[in-house]
């Protein structure tokens, strides 16, 4: 009964991306899917995709934010809050 992979009945840990080992175009698709996913509320003044997207960019940049495989469901999102190393 050896497990080939080594996971022995244990769920897979979420693994974090590191955004600049992504392309431009599926980075800017995974921020996408995470801004329209959330819905996030950004107070009175309402903001374009565009400007939702850029600042999730950023927060990316400053490592306030991160991306995280889940290998259970196969999916990615975007962990808000992380604060960096």
């Amino acid at each position: 009964m050896d497990d080939p992979a080594g996971m022995d009945d244990e769920a897979a840990e979420p693994v974090e991306v590191p955004y600049n080992e992504l392309s431009a175009d599926l980075l800017n698709a995974v921020i996408e899917s995470f801004v329209l996913r959330e819905g996030t509320d950004y107070g009175e003044k309402e903001f374009s995709l565009e400007d939702k997207v850029a600042r999730v960019a950023a927060q990316l940049r400053r490592g306030e934010a991160k991306i995280v495989f889940d290998p259970e469901s196969s999916s990615v999102t975007i962990v808000v809050g992380h604060r960096p190393n």
